[in-house]
């Protein structure tokens, strides 16, 4: 039986950082994973930022409030669920994804949590656990499920490299350049055919 694991932010939703950097004018907020391997660094990074700019969660949730899944993800959201258990690993946080999941229709997502202060600024990121998404790749094969992974990221390519079929979707060039066995697609159709070839195999 498979799981379906697949990033939120840039695969079926815009990228949150860079959409709060366009509100916010602060130019320095549109780096990302596909930037910086390194998530604990760029979240350090990110809140000495925001702490900088007297800038809180609500203000970032404000923004979250007027984002919409990116044109088509629904739909393949519903039909890739209709194919497969699907699970969103995503290294955004409770606090970010909530909105957006209710306009994706509820599907599951493993995330991770904010610690935010008396004045309502962000302390710290807590991450659910090391290496989130392919800990939780790993720890679903451990129960005898077979996995199919795909995202944009450097922070993807641990679940993508560990499942049985894995895919980038709408990378970098870099990225591309960095890992061309890794199969790579730009639009939803493509991918779904691809992951229906996995799932009839």
């Amino acid at each position: 039986m498979f799981v379906t694991c697949l990033d939120m932010e840039g695969v079926v939703a815009p990228e949150i950082w860079i959409e709060f950097s366009k509100v916010s004018g602060i130019s320095e907020l549109k780096r990302t994973t596909r930037d910086e391997p390194d998530y604990d660094k760029l979240m350090q990074w990110r809140i000495g930022i925001l702490k900088e700019h007297g800038l809180t969660l609500k203000d970032i949730q404000n923004t979250i409030a007027k984002i919409d899944p990116l044109p088509g993800a629904k739909e393949f959201l519903d039909e890739l669920r209709s194919m497969s258990q699907t699970i969103i690993l995503s290294d955004t946080f409770e606090e970010f994804a909530s909105p957006l999941i209710k306009k994706m229709g509820m599907p599951t997502i493993f995330c991770n949590s904010l610690e935010v202060d008396e004045k309502g600024f962000i302390v710290r990121h807590k991450m659910r656990c090391p290496q989130s998404k392919l800990t939780t790749v790993k720890a679903l094969q451990s129960i005898g499920y077979e996995t199919i992974a795909f995202g944009d990221s450097y922070n993807d390519l641990g679940m993508i490299q560990a499942s049985k079929a894995g895919f980038l979707f709408r990378t970098t060039d870099k990225i591309k350049a960095d890992y061309p066995n890794i199969p790579t697609f730009t639009e939803y159709d493509e991918l779904l055919k691809a992951i229906k070839e996995v799932l009839k195999a």
